[in-house]
């Protein structure tokens, strides 16, 4: 039976993430440039995306661009900003045409003005969609996150908005770049990696992670939903013991 055919559509992951790891190995498996290998990997972007609306995933975040990133060689980063301002103008219109709502979480003040210009347009012009929204993770890191969140408590503390004793999980969740976004419930990692590299550490707390040994600009369609499948096949605690879930 097709992969795409095992998925429960009545149990689907309401917010998937991805790691999109390996597009510079991928490159030099075959001799080629880093940058190759990103150029590559914009058509799994498309091909993921797809998927995840044709089965109806209400939340797809793609870790496109983390704040360590940018230590990265200056005509490396370069390139993928032009390639990020390239992809948004090619993929605007896909975008419409499949009722998908683009949006963002990241430091953009480090962002270039053609990048952030071009991100905002993209994001505004999709703001009546409603299908899938794709949540492009770009200048982003969890630490930088979560401690801007907590910057964020302090002045609230100091300015009297906050109570320092009303201080919570609650109340540092609305002061995420995520928040009003639901917790992913599978992450999936290309590439062999395992590890979350800086990524959506609050709102993985019980995420269930799906790793391959694939490189990001082979993985296709039929890898998203083998990820799905497997996820569907696992038992999801929250803390619980296996009887009380299975008491439900």
């Amino acid at each position: 039976m097709p992969l795409e055919k095992q998925i429960n559509k009545s149990k689907l992951p309401a917010h998937v993430a991805i790691i999109m790891d390996g597009n510079g190995r991928w490159a030099q498996h075959r001799g080629l440039d880093r940058i190759f290998g990103h150029q590559q990997g914009v058509n799994a972007v498309r091909n993921v995306i797809e998927a995840a609306a044709e089965i109806g995933i209400g939340y797809l975040t793609l870790y496109a661009f983390s704040t360590e990133n940018w230590f990265r060689p200056d005509e490396e980063v370069s390139a993928l900003m032009g390639l990020m301002v390239q992809s948004l103008n090619n993929e605007k219109d896909n975008l419409l045409k499949n009722n998908i709502k683009l949006t963002a979480i990241g430091d953009f003040e480090r962002l270039s003005d053609s990048v952030r210009s071009k991100l905002f347009d993209t994001i505004n012009l999709t703001s009546g969609s409603t299908g899938l929204t794709l949540i492009l993770a770009l200048s982003y890191s969890s630490r930088w996150e979560i401690t801007e969140a907590a910057k964020k408590l302090a002045g609230d503390v100091k300015a009297g908005v906050l109570e320092a004793e009303a201080i919570c999980e609650e109340e540092l969740e609305k002061r995420l770049t995520t928040y009003g976004i639901p917790d992913p419930d599978l992450m999936i990692r290309t590439s062999g990696e395992l590890r979350i590299s800086n990524f959506l550490l609050w709102q993985l707390a019980y995420t269930e992670f799906y790793f391959t040994d694939i490189l990001w600009p082979d993985f296709g369609k039929e890898d998203l939903y083998s990820a799905i499948v497997e996820f569907q096949n696992r038992v999801r605690r929250f803390g619980k013991t296996s009887e009380q879930i299975l008491e439900k």
